[in-house]
């Protein structure tokens, strides 16, 4: 009985956590764009937008890699004592709240700062030619939306084929900054 009341307490505790992280992170974001964006020329503009494309990629592909991976070649590597095999299996042991930690929360934010530096160069790309033309919007979201979505698809097969690999290159990134230990 006990373990049925803590399983609800558990899970409203991390939707509580996800919701709090997801406001920090996503403010941190923001202002780390907008500062960069202030008086940015169109090169780092489009620099800051391709840097959240690919940060919103690489987080998907590891989000995707933990739900794939198989524990069994981490076990063996933990007894061999191999650095961030404890933390692969870490991130395995816990790949519900890793995938939406990787998908959800850093990838929406990273697709919501996309759009909000795109608007950014939208606006300066039509007062640079004096123009309101709608169609500069869209060709800018539609190349946004191509890469993001084209970029995640490539990252999806990759964290499928090769989520062992993928969640070990996570892994020994968590060891170095000691992430996961337990």
């Amino acid at each position: 009985m006990k373990k049925e009341e803590a399983k609800p307490r558990s899970y409203w505790r991390w939707v509580i956590q996800i919701f709090l992280v997801s406001v920090a992170l996503s403010a941190i974001l923001s202002f780390v764009s907008g500062v960069a964006l202030e008086d940015a020329d169109y090169a780092l503009a489009i620099l800051v937008l391709v840097l959240f494309i690919l940060l919103g990629i690489v987080f998907d592909v590891i989000g995707v890699a933990v739900t794939a991976a198989d524990a069994r070649p981490f076990h063996s590597m933990a007894s061999h004592r191999e650095k961030g095999a404890k933390e692969a299996l870490f991130l395995l042991k816990n790949a519900d709240k890793v995938s939406s930690f990787c998908n959800d929360v850093v990838g929406d934010i990273c697709g919501i700062v996309s759009g909000s530096t795109a608007a950014v160069i939208v606006a300066r790309l039509q007062s640079s030619f004096n123009t309101r033309s709608i169609l500069v919007s869209i060709a800018v979201t539609a190349i946004i939306s191509g890469l993001t979505i084209g970029g995640k698809a490539v990252g999806k097969k990759l964290a499928m084929e090769k989520s062992t690999g993928v969640v070990y290159s996570a892994a020994k990134l968590l060891y170095v900054f000691h992430i996961g230990k337990k």
